[in-house]
């Protein structure tokens, strides 16, 4: 096993723990909250299962958190799970790890975000369909500019729009409990039988929402006392999400019939309409895109330092491991991911992408969850400046529930869950190409 190492020189520890915690609530808190209620509630039609779902998400990404945070605090480097898989199934894993995630997961993901601003925009603005892809474009090269010329100032930005969705999710939330704002109790019963298989396809929109949880690992190489405030970050973090997301569903469910919420292609404009009238769709829309451009620039803070890990091991272009020689940002690697999500949008093919980054991010959760394991195993004298709470129940519980979250989707959904490992498969014959790259050099 390599030896933890601090970061490179030239990449400087600039982020404290309020810069963490918003990259960790900044990426997750994003508009999926006001949308994917509808898909939730088609699939579960009970408040107490769509209360249940959404905990238990919860709760399971937040024992995710606790083994990254141990990880992360034993091994602050630059990389995320790419490292964390590397030095515990070697570096053929670590790269289709790095691979999927590059490849599909991050990019599907900021592409979906920046259409979905573009289409949230058309409230205040009559957009085309050409001018929509203008925009989403115009948003991914500002944010990608900011972050290019510095950490510190995508850190701002990225505290800024942290604190204004929060602001804007806790009016729309808050509204619901105004006086004479409820309809009749809901029922809370659950049902004689419990629907296991519904269940695991409600978790896929849910954990649609939740995901994004273990990117401030990818900067541990650039967290001040890493050891601190990476579990800081995201045990708090987390819970803060949880706390947010049962809430805005207890609203959901205060205001709106379980029927309606499952008709309903935006659940968060129907509550805010009913509480707030018009003025409700101004502060939900202004609400969304302010979420939007906080997950977005989360994404481009952290996505590009898997690259740039995988290129310090020599399995990736040399130039993703650039350091901007002003800015001392990995300037390369910002400007490739934003060419590559700009030909995602233009395309359209992020939207096919999206339905396989799912299954194929969870298989890597829980590898890499999995590793806690192993490395106390492997290597008990390491020293752990954190240890994860309830190991090992709490690990066991997390890689089991993500095994079978894999295998209930790739029952429920085979084609997209085959395509999703094809395009994890695709990796192998790209890591034997620059291996045998790197031997030459």
């Amino acid at each position: 096993m390599k030896a933890a190492q601090a970061a490179p020189a030239d990449l400087a520890r600039a982020l404290g723990f309020t810069d963490s915690a918003a990259v960790v609530v900044g990426i997750v808190v994003g508009a999926g909250i006001f949308l994917v209620p509808r898909l939730v509630a088609q699939a579960l039609p009970s408040p107490a299962l769509i209360l249940a779902v959404w905990i238990t998400c919860g709760v399971l990404c937040f024992f995710g958190a606790l083994a990254y945070a141990e990880m992360g605090a034993m091994l602050p480097e630059t990389g995320g799970h790419y490292v964390y898989v590397r030095e515990c199934f070697g570096p053929l894993a670590g790269f289709l790890c790095g691979w999927t995630f590059t490849l599909v997961v991050f990019s599907a993901a900021m592409a979906w975000l920046a259409v979905s601003f573009a289409i949230t925009l058309r409230y205040f603005l009559p957009l085309g369909a050409v001018a929509s892809k203008i925009v989403a474009l115009a948003l991914i090269g500002i944010l990608s500019l900011l972050n290019y010329r510095g950490l510190r100032l995508g850190a701002a930005v990225q505290k800024l729009f942290t604190v204004l969705k929060i602001a804007g999710v806790a009016i729309v939330i808050g509204s619901a409990f105004l006086p004479g704002r409820g309809q009749p109790a809901a029922h809370w019963t659950l049902p004689a039988v419990f629907p296991w298989s519904a269940f695991g396809v409600a978790m896929i929109a849910v954990l649609l929402c939740y995901d994004g949880w273990p990117n401030i690992s990818y900067m541990a190489g650039e967290v001040r006392d890493p050891r601190k405030n990476i579990p800081l970050a995201l045990g708090l973090g987390l819970a803060a999400i949880i706390v947010i997301y049962t809430l805005a569903n207890i609203a959901y469910l205060r205001v709106l019939p379980v029927s309606e919420i499952a008709q309903t292609d935006r659940a968060g404009a129907a509550l805010a309409d009913r509480t707030m009238g018009q003025a409700g769709g101004v502060v939900l829309s202004i609400t969304i895109l302010l979420s939007i451009v906080g997950s977005i620039n989360g994404f481009i803070m952290t996505a590009p330092r898997v690259c740039f890990a995988m290129a310090r091991d020599g399995l990736m272009f040399e130039k993703l491991a650039a350091i901007h020689p002003r800015y001392r940002t990995m300037s390369f690697g910002i400007v490739a991911q934003a060419v590559w999500t700009a030909v995602l949008v233009l395309t359209g093919s992020f939207e096919t992408l999206a339905s396989y980054a799912m299954i194929a991010a969870w298989f890597f959760y829980g590898l890499t969850v999995t590793g806690v394991i192993i490395l106390r195993r492997k290597y008990p004298e390491r020293a752990r400046p954190y240890r994860m709470w309830g190991y090992p129940l709490t690990p066991l519980l997390f890689v089991a529930v993500a095994l079978w979250f894999v295998a209930n989707t790739w029952i429920t959904q085979p084609g997209p869950s085959t395509v999703a490992f094809v395009i994890v498969a695709s990796g192998i014959p790209v890591y034997y190409i620059w291996r045998r790259r790197k031997s030459r050099v």
